[in-house]
């Protein structure tokens, strides 16, 4: 139970984390790049937790989402901050797509199991 309780609860900071960052990449350029940077890395970190501590298909959607999620956001914000060229409302749904994904994540670690061995 406190696994299941502590996997959900890092997944709701990320969550959080993720819209933080959305509502803090609104400044100069080098904030942009650098908000990208760290989304992207976030999220590839996450895709490779959901796959190591989900099970059966909640593993692939939470992954994909991270990873969707993420290379919309972060190109996004690249584009903006390096190209110095907006996608329109590519970078926000970037960031609903990863919220998404930390929802999933808290949701199976919600509904996992108490019994479950942790693996």
């Amino acid at each position: 139970m406190m696994r299941a309780a502590l996997i959900a609860l890092a997944a709701l900071h990320g969550l959080a984390g993720v819209a933080g960052a959305a509502i803090g990449a609104h400044g100069d350029v080098a904030a942009s790049v650098s908000t990208a940077a760290t989304m992207q890395s976030l999220h590839a970190l996450a895709a490779l937790a959901a796959l190591a501590l989900l099970e059966g298909r909640a593993a692939y959607v939470t992954a994909a989402l991270f990873i969707v999620g993420a290379l919309l956001f972060a190109g996004a914000l690249y584009a903006s901050g390096l190209g110095g060229f907006s996608l329109g409302p590519t970078a926000p749904t970037g960031g609903v797509i990863m919220m998404l994904g930390w929802a999933l994540f808290a949701i199976m670690g919600f509904t996992r199991s108490a019994n479950s061995p942790p693996r």
